[in-house]
């Protein structure tokens, strides 16, 4: 899911009890309008471009966020998808968003407090991709992880309707024991279905992200019910069709996803940001405590997206392809040691990882990261 909706002053809070969390944001060197960057200036209730037009092929958004809360800030579609975004940018902090777009009607959206339309301005791309042609590496890695999703998807479905038949039968054992695993494959694609705005918050809010006047529905309301409360009533049964339904919709659209090189390198650091706001943290599995379960499926995710593209990064940047390397071979080694074995799924509950394995799982996540937040340039070249 996105990252917890609230105050960043509490994810500090948190992050400093286990030794500093940082994960989630970065600070950038980039300054609006340093090396063609469209600045963007985010507020509480402004968005400010220094540029409504831009050149087909790489865009650079130079993002600094001046409100007092965390803001996200996207490139959208007319048809509201999202072309690239990044999200959980905190009070004072800046980040450097690398993308690619083709000519066309877009708009930079600032979403503070991540919540709701939010502020939005025009850019109108025009002209073709300039300079010379796209490594045809880079388009065998967009088919490739398009692939990738959409098996995921289709590979989830019959894990959810395991699920989601248990609840109907009122089985509440049965349900507990296939919720976990109905949610890798999500977990590992989540970037691309949160790229269509409107399926994440049916299917995966937790209570304290919803909006006002938004219903609560989806995974973790279920999970709620089962793990917390330890019933399964007529309203969970109802809850149970709907999400069948909410996730065969996400099944559909997978193939509609905008996957460039560089929104697959984004997205792997999106997904290390969703292991750093939620899964280290023990908020994403409040009631289940299978946070390690997500925490692995976001690894994987993000892994495949950087192994598809490693070989162009490789070209570009090698130093950063070693770090890369041996930071995930790392962290992978640390998650394996809450499992009984490499290929299992079955892990450890998070409420029996104590504070201080917690705080070396953050540091994980930590020094993977920063040389991932580096992908993306290095896919297209500096």
């Amino acid at each position: 899911m996105r990252p917890l909706r609230r105050p960043v002053l509490a994810v500090l809070t948190g992050a400093l009890a286990l030794g500093g969390l940082t994960a989630c944001t970065e600070k950038s060197d980039a300054k609006a309008g340093e090396d063609g960057a469209i600045g963007v200036t985010a507020a509480d209730t402004t968005c400010d471009t220094t540029a409504k037009t831009a050149k087909a092929g790489k865009v650079t958004l130079a993002i600094a966020n001046k409100g007092k809360r965390a803001t996200e800030v996207e490139i959208v579609m007319p048809d509201g998808r999202i072309v690239s975004e990044k999200e959980n940018i905190g009070p004072g902090v800046s980040y450097t968003l690398t993308a690619e777009v083709k000519a066309g009607d877009y708009e930079i959206a600032c979403r503070p407090g991540m919540v709701g339309h939010g502020v939005r301005q025009k850019l109108t791309v025009s002209g073709k991709e300039s300079g010379a042609k796209r490594d045809p590496r880079l388009d065998a890695a967009v088919s490739a992880y398009r692939d990738y999703a959409q098996d995921q998807a289709d590979q989830t479905l019959p894990k959810v309707k395991v699920f989601t038949d248990a609840i109907r039968a009122g089985e509440l054992d049965a349900a507990k024991k296939a919720y976990a695993p109905s949610r890798i494959g999500w977990e590992r694609t989540e970037p691309v279905a949160e790229s269509f705005g409107d399926i994440d918050p049916k299917t995966d809010t937790r209570a304290d992200g919803l909006e006002k006047g938004q219903k609560w529905t989806g995974w973790h309301r279920l999970e709620k019910a089962l793990f917390e409360d330890g019933k399964i009533g007529a309203e969970e049964k109802t809850l149970a069709t709907r999400l069948d339904t909410d996730l065969k919709d996400w099944q559909r659209r997978v193939g509609r996803a905008v996957i460039t090189p560089t929104s697959m390198a984004n997205g792997a650091k999106d997904l290390l940001d969703e292991v750093a706001t939620g899964k280290v943290t023990g908020e994403e599995e409040r009631y289940s405590h299978t946070d390690l379960v997500d925490f692995k499926a976001n690894v994987e995710g993000a892994e495949k997206a950087y192994t598809l593209l490693r070989a162009v990064a490789k070209t570009n940047d090698p130093d950063l392809v070693a770090r890369l390397d041996t930071r995930f071979a790392a962290l992978d080694k640390q998650l394996d040691a809450y499992r009984p074995s490499p290929d299992s799924y079955e892990f450890t509950s998070y409420d029996k990882v104590g504070e201080a394995r917690r705080k070396k799982l953050s540091d994980g996540v930590n020094a993977l990261a920063e040389p991932l937040s580096k992908l993306a340039a290095a896919v297209v070249g500096k």
